[in-house]
């Protein structure tokens, strides 16, 4: 037998007979489309039950919501429409992740998005919690074109100092990405990268106002994470886990208890101040 309320019914047709509101309510639950929110709005309309109306401007306040974050993803792709009108088809986003760490590597990513791409909650990594950039990289990964990471150890950091180690990364991430797709433009967050030919546009607080920067910056910190959860099981004690190796309080505590491991950038002040050792100019 077809159950008279599939699917494929449409809004007005699953409404005639007035169901249940709990059986409305769970119809929608997970309902974000905006054109079948306006479908339920409009098909509820006549039901004059108050919890019925009550649904109505609740589901106009979602759809309305989603319009909102559909623009604002949108907005986040301007930039890249600009370059993408000068003839370029191939555009990376590029972002480092780990810059200020004590411990564990500097790592960058590089990541091409499809031309037609709407991930509503993508955002610069900073601002998201947890579960949500684990969420968003997964998605991001299964998504895009191609995507690559750069990593620079701490052992490198300390030889190379902490600004040519992260231009390394980068410049790691996108020599990956171009083994992969024919990558003719980058989009850089906050400055450009030497000794790579490609075209290249750097945006000050790129990771908050373009899309693929964003992408990367999700894709760097949800791997860099994952490296500073397993180090927490490596060297137990430092709480890494927790501060992803930044100087926290708890961090710094466990140094001057423990000394530092093998993942510590010794030309950090904390870590060098601690060894003895004078802090790289970098």
């Amino acid at each position: 037998m077809t159950d008279s309320h599939d699917q494929g019914d449409s809004p007005a047709e699953r409404l005639r007979g007035r169901p249940a509101l709990s059986v409305i309510r769970s119809w929608v639950a997970q309902e974000s489309d905006p054109e079948r929110l306006a479908e339920w709005v409009s098909a509820i309309a006549s039901d004059p039950r108050k919890g019925a109306q009550a649904l109505a401007e609740q589901w106009s306040r979602r759809r309305a919501n989603v319009m909102a974050e559909r623009a604002r993803v949108a907005g986040l792709f301007a930039s890249q429409k600009v370059i993408a009108a000068q003839g370029f088809r191939c555009i990376a986003g590029i972002d480092e992740v780990g810059v200020g760490p004590l411990a564990g590597p500097v790592v960058a990513a590089a990541v091409v998005l499809p031309e037609r791409f709407d991930l509503p909650g993508l955002n610069d990594s900073k601002k998201l919690s947890p579960a949500s950039r684990e969420r968003l990289a997964a998605q991001i990964r299964d998504c895009c074109r191609a995507f690559s990471l750069g990593e620079v150890s701490p052992e490198e950091i300390d030889r190379r100092n902490i600004l040519q180690a992260t231009l390394e990364a980068m410049r790691r991430a996108v020599t990956d990405l171009c083994q992969e797709v024919a990558v003719d433009h980058l989009m850089v967050d906050a400055r450009r990268i030497p000794g790579v030919s490609l075209p290249q546009t750097p945006l000050i607080h790129g990771d908050a106002i373009d899309g693929s920067i964003a992408a990367a910056s999700i894709v760097a910190k949800v791997y860099r994470d994952s490296l500073m959860q397993n180090f927490d099981h490596q060297y137990p004690g430092y709480g890494f886990a927790r501060h992803m190796g930044y100087g926290t309080a708890e961090h710094l505590a466990a140094l001057r208890r423990l000394g530092p491991t093998p993942i510590h950038r010794r030309s950090f002040a904390p870590v060098a101040s601690l060894l003895g050792r004078s802090t790289q100019d970098g």
